[in-house]
């Protein structure tokens, strides 16, 4: 499944639980590529990542979580 990370709306974003989130969900990225865009994310534009069809249900959860807002593209 293909996921759009469109924003962060967390008062003080925790960038190190949303770096090791994006790592954790996605299977081809890395930790240094997830702390990456990461801070794309928290500037303010859209990040596509591509997540296990088995976790996707978690992974919703710990995006809301994390107050991700997010679209499914796939």
């Amino acid at each position: 499944m293909k996921l759009n990370l469109l924003s962060c709306d967390a008062q003080s974003p925790d960038r190190r639980a949303i770096a090791k989130c994006i790592a954790e969900v996605s299977p081809n990225i890395s930790e240094s590529l997830s702390i990456e865009l990461t801070d794309i994310l928290l500037e303010g534009d859209a990040v596509d990542i591509e997540v296990k069809d088995k976790n996707s249900g978690s992974t919703l959860r710990a995006l809301r979580k994390l107050s991700i807002d997010y679209e499914i593209i796939e």
